[in-house]
């Protein structure tokens, strides 16, 4: 078996998306691309296996407000993995910048600090054209990045747990 073979097998395991609960927060700022971007999100979950019942989709005003809710659903424990979707396009203000960064800071925190996956989609764009042409990919590959990572997660841990002692009774 060639090195790209074994690497293709193990990237198709890792991309097995049955059992896994994921939860998707969409942000309804620029509601077309962020609807396009969770379509296609939502549509390549489910080509990986995961169970239309497995995700739960919730939606807020804005790329700001997404790191509040990501939080919320990961202290639940209940998810594998999240995604963060939204879109923020440059205006002539610096507040694409404040967004844009603190929406990203916010999303990474959230992954640390719970110690779960969390793709981030925030699409931070020049122009609604540059956003239009990059929502579709972006949402499959926030699908894939979820579900990657949920089952590299479970590979790692496994790698922490101790194994049964009948030394201790």
């Amino acid at each position: 078996m060639s090195q790209d073979s074994v690497q293709d097998a193990a990237d198709a395991e890792l991309l097995e998306g049955k059992g896994l609960r994921i939860g998707v927060v969409q942000a309804r700022f620029n509601a077309h691309i962020c609807n396009a971007m969770a379509e296609a999100c939502l549509d390549e979950l489910a080509r990986l296996g995961v169970a239309d019942e497995d995700v739960t989709v919730v939606s807020v005003p804005g790329a700001l407000e997404l790191p509040l809710v990501l939080q919320k659903l990961a202290h639940t424990e209940a998810y594998d993995a999240l995604v963060a979707i939204g879109c923020v396009i440059r205006g002539e203000t610096y507040h694409f910048e404040i967004v844009s960064n603190e929406s990203s800071r916010g999303v990474s925190e959230i992954a640390l600090r719970y110690d779960i996956p969390v793709a981030n989609a925030v699409l931070t764009c020049e122009n609604e054209e540059q956003a239009n042409v990059r929502a579709q990919p972006k949402g499959v590959d926030a699908a894939r990045v979820a579900v990657e990572m949920a089952n590299l997660a479970v590979e790692i841990d496994a790698l922490q747990e101790p194994e049964d002692n009948d030394d201790d009774q």
